[in-house]
């Protein structure tokens, strides 16, 4: 591994690039969480209309007939089949994000953003026509595929700070984050209603359907961000720094990264991020429906709670992570992030499932939300400090990769669980895998001055 610049000869921040990659993450995040809110009503139009056969309803029967047996919910049978559903994207990111951030390694960040972003606009396209569920299923792949850009553009953050402030420019990343995570669902939740069908019913002779709105939103932002790209971003990787493409299949397999890394730090590093991300994605995957189940919450009031967690992770990984993340130290911040959320999650499985509070629920969410800031900036901060300048991409790729294959994983068990133990006994586990991650963290190293 080669050795890290100096901070002497680290390029210059560039607020335009930074600009731009900020809005590149941005819609990534929203293309993320745009269905959280209509996930269950999506599943049950898409259940109705092919009710007649087909892989789907085959797949409900069968899950219906489970929890029959299993004496579950409905709201357990859809957490377990939208926990499935939902590991797609996530896998298709874990596959594709190691490819794309060694090709922008080679080949420069601008060429393969490009690429990324005008494949992620195709793919809200045929979610506005997914008419049938195959055709959404199809969409959601792509999407999964580009959205491994996430790492080009966290490189291409790397290519413009130094190492005295990665943090606060993983702190933009992070706002990105927030905000994509705080906007996706809003837009979900407040355009699901306007039915494009009621207005024009020949549009779904073109595969339109009642949740096409969205997904033309998604579809426009896609494209403003790709013309911005083409228009003002400057490459940020120069060609004296880019690799010589020499990188192996077996190099860019994440799970060879994780188990045969040479380097002890990144492959630690790796593995503490794989925990959190995991444990992480069980709030994500069951939220909508353990707030349904015990305190009948609605698509609205579900809107309310990715507002709340939005809102706050902008705060924390914008103005407090940024500002107190350096000074502590990325070592102890992660630490100390991983910990609130655990504590956070323990206390959210009491607030909602046994105290049915919400004032006490909006607490702990704020509180696992201000350690994920935390966790978030200063992982991601110690993996860019522990690579070498010419293989941020990789290296970044492959770390994002294996939280993508967390994401990819954590939906089906998460659903299990549910499905099985309901979700406090979810959220409690989720703690503990937190916990766990936490304690991994302590015997991180210190990155080198």
């Amino acid at each position: 591994m080669s050795t890290p610049t100096s901070p002497s000869s680290a390029p210059a921040p560039k607020p335009l690039s930074l600009g731009v990659i900020f809005l590149t993450l941005y819609i990534d995040l929203i293309g993320f969480s745009i269905f959280f809110p209509v996930g269950p009503a999506m599943l049950e139009w898409y259940v109705n209309k092919e009710s007649e056969g087909g892989l789907l309803s085959a797949l409900v029967r069968h899950l219906q007939a489970l929890a029959s047996a299993a004496h579950a919910s409905d709201l357990a049978t859809g957490a377990l089949f939208a926990g499935a559903l939902g590991s797609v994207y996530s896998l298709m990111q874990f596959l594709f994000s190691p490819v794309w951030g060694a090709r922008s390694d080679r080949h420069g960040r601008r060429p393969i953003l490009l690429l990324t972003i005008a494949g992620n606009a195709l793919s809200y396209l045929l979610l506005f026509f997914s008419g049938s569920f195959l055709l959404f299923f199809a969409g959601r792949i792509l999407g999964g595929i580009m959205g491994g850009n996430i790492a080009v553009a966290i490189a291409a953050v790397s290519d413009v700070t130094t190492r005295e402030n990665r943090a606060k420019g993983m702190g933009i990343v992070g706002v990105a984050f927030g905000l994509g995570f705080l906007t996706g669902p809003v837009i979900g939740g407040l355009t699901a209603p306007f039915n494009l069908l009621e207005r024009w019913p020949g549009l779904a002779a073109l595969g339109v359907h009642p949740f096409s709105v969205p997904a033309a939103i998604a579809f426009t932002l896609c494209l403003i961000n790709l013309v911005w790209i083409k228009a003002r971003f400057r490459e940020t990787l120069p060609p004296a720094a880019r690799g010589t493409g020499t990188t192996t299949l077996r190099d860019r397999n994440p799970l060879h990264s994780l188990f045969r890394q040479p380097d002890g730090a990144i492959r630690r590093v790796n593995l503490v991020g794989f925990v959190v991300t995991f444990g992480f994605s069980f709030f994500e995957s069951v939220i909508s429906f353990f707030t349904a189940d015990a305190l009948h919450y609605s698509p609205r009031d579900l809107t309310l709670i990715f507002v709340n967690i939005g809102v706050v992770s902008i705060l924390t990984q914008g103005v407090l992570a940024r500002r107190l993340v350096p000074r502590l130290g990325e070592k102890p911040s992660a630490v100390l992030g991983m910990a609130l959320i655990g504590v956070g999650f323990a206390g959210l499985g009491y607030a909602i499932g046994i105290a049915r509070s919400v004032p006490l629920m909006y607490l702990m969410l704020t509180i696992s939300t201000i350690g994920s800031g935390f966790a978030n900036i200063a992982l991601s901060s110690l993996v860019s400090l522990y690579a070498g300048p010419e293989e941020q991409g990789k290296v970044l790729g492959i770390y994002r990769s294996l939280g993508f294959l967390a994401r990819a994983l954590s939906p089906a068990v998460a659903g299990w669980l549910f499905f099985n133990s309901g979700g406090t006994v979810t959220f409690v586990i989720a703690s503990l895998v937190l916990l766990t991650a936490a304690a991994l963290g302590t015997g991180l190293p210190r990155p080198a001055k």
